[in-house]
């Protein structure tokens, strides 16, 4: 069954999930804040273009969104022109962006006053799980619109669950976050420590990866840490964003997190030596002084 929908910000994320979305056969309507972008994304997979998210959202059985931050969705959602403001009663909105999970509460109040639908499901898997179909999706908010976008949701994820009810699938992404931080900076130290120690840093982790220190940073990001290549991947400046929603929510919460805080300085180590567009992975550049191996 194909389905009129909406996609909201064309990132190196979101124009390959709607990319998707329309090779599935849905008729795809697309806005983006620069607007070359979503014409190069209807030339490519032969969808339309909208000026305002209104206008996207507009007739639109479910409607998806991908942008920056909190702030970027409140303005897509409630802005002048926003899509709450062209959507239809019964609609599903499922949102992808890495937000607070306080404006995705706030967002589904919102929606379910208005009439219609609204599910926090942020991603994991980076540009390539984009690009290849192979994201992760946590889901939060009502088991029947999050059942009825699954279908959709598939066209670009390899797992998909509901974590609970609304602001669970931020939450779920803050864990996701947490762990993160904590392996790079840990395979950071290791890369570090066996450079120092004189050791071949490759030959070791491909000793290692085979046991109980495998990651998937370590298999995908080791080889590229020991070369001083940071030019992928998820950017610094966006991981130091989604770990101030953590740090927030955990003051909230009780949480206590003294290595997440304590990574999301090295992070801003990393911003103040100019890598704020480096990967993630990039953690390794202080303590190498950028890069020496």
């Amino acid at each position: 069954m194909s389905f009129d929908v909406a996609f909201l910000g064309l990132g190196v994320m979101g124009y390959p999930m709607a990319g998707h979305l329309a090779r599935a056969g849905h008729r795809v309507k697309v806005y983006n804040r620069t607007a070359a972008k979503a014409h190069k994304w209807v030339a490519e997979y032969h969808g339309l273009a909208a000026t305002t998210p209104a206008a996207a959202s507009e007739a639109a059985d479910f409607i998806f969104c991908c942008v920056g931050n909190d702030d970027d969705l409140r303005a897509v959602t409630l802005g002048k022109d926003g899509a709450f403001s062209g959507m239809q009663s019964g609609t599903v909105f499922v949102d992808h962006t890495t937000t607070s999970a306080e404006v995705a509460r706030e967002l589904y109040s919102e929606a379910a006053r208005r009439g219609f639908s609204f599910v926090d499901a942020p991603v994991s898997g980076g540009q390539a799980g984009a690009e290849n179909a192979q994201l992760t999706v946590m889901m939060g908010g009502d088991e029947k619109s999050i059942a009825d976008a699954a279908p959709l949701v598939d066209c670009y994820a390899r797992m998909q669950a509901r974590l609970g009810d609304s602001g669970s699938g931020q939450l779920a992404k803050m864990v996701n976050q947490i762990c993160i931080a904590g392996l790079v900076q840990g395979l950071a130290e290791a890369l570090h420590f066996a450079n120092r120690a004189g050791l071949n840093a490759n030959d070791v982790v491909d000793v290692i990866s085979r046991g109980a220190a495998q990651s998937w940073q370590m298999d995908n990001r080791a080889s590229t840490m020991i070369k001083g290549e940071f030019d992928f991947g998820f950017a610094v400046n966006w991981m130091r964003k989604d770990l101030g929603y953590v740090l927030s929510e955990a003051r909230k919460s009780g949480a206590h997190l003294p290595v997440t805080a304590l990574v999301d300085q090295f992070y801003s180590e990393v911003q103040a030596m100019g890598g704020g567009r480096w990967d993630t992975s990039s953690l390794i550049a202080p303590l190498e002084k950028v890069n020496t191996f």
